[in-house]
């Protein structure tokens, strides 16, 4: 239990690639009024490493928004973009021990060979390092690669994965729930580094939430599979597990979770139509 020596600290940490929406404002308010009922600390992280998608209006609205709904937190905040080195960092720790290794395959070579597999729906793709030669040879003619994690690899540095748990206080999408084995071969050989991004959501979200003591990770339900792979990077890197509270997804009048692809009303528009932040909250479940 969280007390003065080890207080109760959770985070929101969305990616400036858009406005944010109801769903946004629903995990924002319930991270932030869990750290209140606990007395502890709220941080806002801005998960900004995809340099590709994410654009400075979009951060400064993220404040603007959440200060909008009545949320305050501490300063000053952690931006990802600023931590490059530290995310390099982990990875080089990985890549010494060899349990990553470099795969030149594309995405859509990887969905074509999973689809043609006989496996199950709950497998995930995995793979190797090149023979040395062939690797050398793929790089001296700069093809594009990404860093995987290796699970074998893991599983034999570990001795396996059956004493990888985590602590689950609210549910899964199926009301998984309490202790909960980890079972990283869900995601496969997931990858943690490539040209385009640099580093990936897995590896910067364990660094992170170790450097800033999060002892709660409070989020939306559809994220529940990354604790996963998250429990098994955090064991190899010896950083603590925070205990994970995943909460269901609000959805729309359509019956469809809010997201920003489906170009969710944001909570812009719904202050531009005269929705007051209290109005918003009430609707929410809130105040």
């Amino acid at each position: 239990m969280p007390d003065a020596a080890h207080p109760f600290v959770t985070r929101f940490a969305p990616s400036p690639t858009g406005r944010l929406h109801r769903g946004h404002a629903y995990s924002a308010l319930t991270a932030w009024t869990a750290a209140r009922q606990a007395h502890g600390r709220f941080l806002l992280r801005i998960e900004d490493i995809d340099a590709t998608r994410c654009r400075p209006p979009f951060e400064a609205a993220i404040h603007q928004d959440l200060a909008w709904l009545g949320l305050d937190w501490e300063t000053p905040v952690l931006r990802q973009s600023e931590h490059i080195a530290d995310y390099e960092a982990a990875i080089a720790r990985l890549q010494a021990r060899d349990l990553v290794y470099r795969c030149f395959r594309t995405r859509r070579e990887i969905a074509e060979e999973s689809a043609r597999a006989p496996h199950g729906p709950m497998e995930a793709w995995r793979g190797a390092a090149l023979p040395a030669d062939q690797e050398a040879r793929r790089l001296a003619a700069g093809e594009p690669f990404a860093w995987r994690l290796s699970l074998d690899a893991a599983a034999q540095a570990l001795g396996g994965f059956e004493a990888l748990t985590f602590l689950e206080e609210g549910a899964g999408p199926g009301g998984e729930t309490g202790t909960i084995a980890a079972r990283p071969e869900l995601g496969g050989d997931v990858v943690l580094a490539r040209k385009d991004v640099g580093v990936a959501y897995h590896l910067a979200v364990v660094v992170d939430d170790a450097r800033q003591g999060v002892t709660h990770v409070i989020r939306g339900c559809d994220l529940f599979e990354a604790a996963h792979v998250q429990r098994l990077l955090q064991a190899l890197l010896d950083l603590p597990c925070p205990v994970y509270r995943h909460h269901q997804l609000r959805v729309g009048p359509d019956g469809k979770r809010y997201a920003k692809r489906d170009r969710a009303e944001t909570l812009a528009e719904l202050r531009d139509r005269g929705m007051s932040a209290q109005t918003l909250r009430r609707e929410l479940g809130f105040d």
